[in-house]
């Protein structure tokens, strides 16, 4: 499958294949959901998304290596700082030595990607050693624009969109982040081992819950009413930003559309799952059962038979001898309109 991919990208350079090759591991390693979600793109398009998010885990393992917890700040923020100058070098050259950022590289060249996310990006990676809390959702958000807004917005290339750019990207950017929500309710506990609190401290605070009473219960495993009202506000937040990111799955690529659907479908299945599991987030992680996970994968695989069906239609369509180009303008117009305002079942 790896080779179908790049033969089909046309990364023909062995060098370039083995880097694409490693992101594509690293994603099938650490990002199940997101990984299952990549096989409904089209074949060329995969491996563009394995670049994506191979860097971000690798600059995210070095925030959070947890094989190694004696690693000092100032160990991760040297290793930040090498990260960057290969970044920066990288995406100057078009080429790096070091594999994943080689990936990164060319997939940002092939499709444009506006370097500044990538600085954002890491930004928000280095305030993740020094910064445990955030008072507000505002502060939140701060952080959340580099570390999971900027992921939409640089997919947005790669997924190719039926209207202007610019128009589909807020919807992008609020699906990064609800993304990014989702798995801070799902890792509170976890992440409370690292000292870190992602939830807004004022949503917690207006149910009564502080660091110390979590910390209490992580610790004794006793349950809170307090605790669980906490993260069922900080879930009904998570809803609201998916409600405004839904608009923006009809504004893409048809061909695209599948993939985004089943991660936005089986990203808001992980909240209906820590809903199932009474908000313990403290003390386990809810987890989508492997038969909803399928379902969601068949229900894609249809959705990619069909828009490929539709497009081989069209291009019939496209072809057939004497059609005026005006018209065939006109219906490709129409097309695109109805896309946008089509639907999202």
């Amino acid at each position: 499958m790896t080779e179908r991919e790049l033969d089909a990208a046309g990364i023909a350079d062995p060098c370039l294949r083995a880097a694409y090759a490693r992101c594509r591991r690293l994603n099938a390693r650490h990002g199940r959901t997101y990984f299952l979600a990549t096989r409904l793109l089209p074949v060329e398009r995969r491996p563009a998304v394995h670049a994506l998010y191979g860097f971000a885990r690798w600059a995210d393992d070095i925030v959070d290596d947890l094989e190694h917890p004696a690693t000092t700040t100032a160990e991760r923020t040297a290793q930040l700082d090498t990260l960057q100058a290969r970044l920066e070098d990288g995406l100057r050259s078009g080429r790096s030595r070091e594999p994943v950022v080689g990936a990164l590289a060319h997939t940002a060249a092939s499709y444009g990607i506006d370097h500044r996310l990538f600085t954002a990006f890491m930004a928000s990676m280095r305030s993740d050693l020094t910064v445990t809390d955030y008072a507000t959702y505002d502060d939140l958000y701060g952080y959340m624009y580099g570390s999971a807004a900027v992921i939409g917005l640089q997919m947005l290339p790669v997924l190719g969109t039926v209207v202007p750019r610019e128009e589909a990207a807020p919807h992008a950017a609020a699906l990064g982040v609800a993304f990014q929500l989702t798995n801070f309710v799902r890792d509170v506990g976890e992440d409370l081992d690292r000292g870190r609190i992602y939830l807004p401290a004022d949503l917690l605070a207006a149910h009564g819950v502080d660091r110390e009473l979590l910390e209490w219960s992580r610790t004794t495993g006793a349950r809170d009413p307090r605790i669980t009202a906490g993260v069922k506000a900080a879930v009904a937040l998570t809803r609201g930003v998916y409600r405004r990111a839904a608009p923006g799955l009809a504004m893409l690529a048809p061909q695209s559309r599948p993939c985004i659907r089943a991660a936005f479908v089986l990203y808001g299945g992980i909240l209906d799952a820590v809903a199932d599991d009474g908000y313990a987030v403290l003390h386990r992680r809810a987890v989508v059962p492997r038969r909803r996970r399928a379902a969601v994968a068949v229900d894609g695989l249809v959705r990619v038979a069909a828009a490929r069906t539709r497009a081989a239609r069209t291009r019939v369509v496209a072809r057939v001898p004497g059609t005026p180009a005006a018209s065939t303008g006109v219906r490709a117009t129409r097309a695109r309109q109805g896309a946008v305002h089509e639907e999202v079942a």
